[in-house]
């Protein structure tokens, strides 16, 4: 550093603010201290700088399933606003909910040199595999509260279930059918909750719930059960997917779509407005959700009390598939 400080011609001080990115330093001034580096060859050394300023400068992120939607935009948005912060990522899957596989990949994470933990994992797979979780570290959780003293980012799923069901009420439906995620998640207890309470505020029947696991095949069981039912006229799906299947059994038994049922989705996927009719949708930003984990962690880390329930509001995305209900 000393080197690259004689080679551009400035202070020690000002090389340190450039390589760390924290302190002003003028465009010109740093443009001439990172060509000094290129000319020098000089990287920075991230264990004499953890060693000095005590941090790692790494997040560690404990998630479970890369393939639902909602997990890989909360990732990429971790990823992007780490980075953005100067911050790595150490990234560790689990692939269950078995006590060994999260207590495993609780020890694997405290093995890695890290500065804090954004976990990802439901309160049901935390709760079934009852293990600790690391102590003497700052960490945010993800869709989940809990009920610990951690702080946790989450989508407003209530909030997101009720702007779904007030719109089908709206729109002169008797009631709407829920096809609702699996038992223990939490994201579809909260939805399934705020559906019910919205249909009982309204003094309208709250039919039985059926249950799916996010795929579309099971919303393609569960529309080959309401197809059968000539009551049917509204139908809230939890996510998209399961949606999507509804709108396929609901179509291979002749019915039409917005005007014998209506379906309305959850997620907001990029490729609900491209379906045939476009999707009616919730819109949630798992994007909003990881910059709010970062920023959270990092609070943390830097010693101050970050708010414990930020919850991340959802917007209702208005299309082609739901509609008053046909004259009968």
């Amino acid at each position: 550093m000393e080197d690259v400080a004689r080679e551009a011609g400035v202070s020690g001080q000002t090389v340190s603010r450039v390589v760390n990115a924290r302190g002003y330093v003028g465009a010109a001034t740093r443009e001439r201290v990172e060509l000094a580096m290129q000319h020098l060859g000089y990287r920075p050394n991230s264990a004499a700088r953890a060693l000095r300023s005590g941090r790692f400068r790494t997040i560690g992120v404990v998630m479970f399933s890369f393939s639902s939607y909602g997990n890989q935009r909360t990732l990429d948005a971790i990823a992007v606003r780490a980075s953005q912060r100067g911050y790595a990522l150490t990234l560790i899957p689990v692939e269950s909910s078995a006590v060994e596989t999260v207590a495993g990949a609780f020890r694997r994470i405290e093995e890695h040199a890290v500065d804090g933990i954004i976990i990802v994992l439901e309160a049901h797979q935390l709760d079934e595999a009852d293990v600790e979780i690391p102590a003497g570290m700052p960490i945010v959780l993800v869709d989940s509260n809990r009920g610990t003293t951690h702080p946790f980012v989450d989508t407003d799923q209530a909030q997101g279930a009720r702007l779904a069901t007030e719109h089908l009420l709206e729109l002169g439906h008797e009631t709407v059918w829920h096809v609702t995620g699996p038992a223990e998640s939490y994201s579809a207890e909260r939805r399934r909750e705020a559906w019910q309470a919205t249909l009982e505020a309204a003094g309208r029947p709250a039919p039985t719930a059926i249950f799916g696991d996010w795929s579309a095949e099971s919303g393609y069981r569960a529309g080959l059960q309401l197809r059968e039912r000539d009551d049917v006229t509204a139908v809230f799906a939890a996510n998209d997917q399961m949606a999507i299947g509804l709108v396929r059994a609901f179509r291979e038994a002749g019915l039409d779509i917005p005007d014998d049922v209506s379906v309305v989705g959850f997620d907001g996927l990029p490729d609900a407005a491209q379906l045939w009719p476009p999707l009616t949708t919730v819109q949630q930003h798992p994007e909003r959700v990881g910059a709010l984990a970062v920023d959270a962690l990092l609070v943390e880390l830097d010693g101050g009390d970050p708010p414990r329930t930020p919850l991340v509001s959802t917007e209702l995305v208005v299309r082609g598939s739901s509609a008053a209900p046909r004259a009968r």
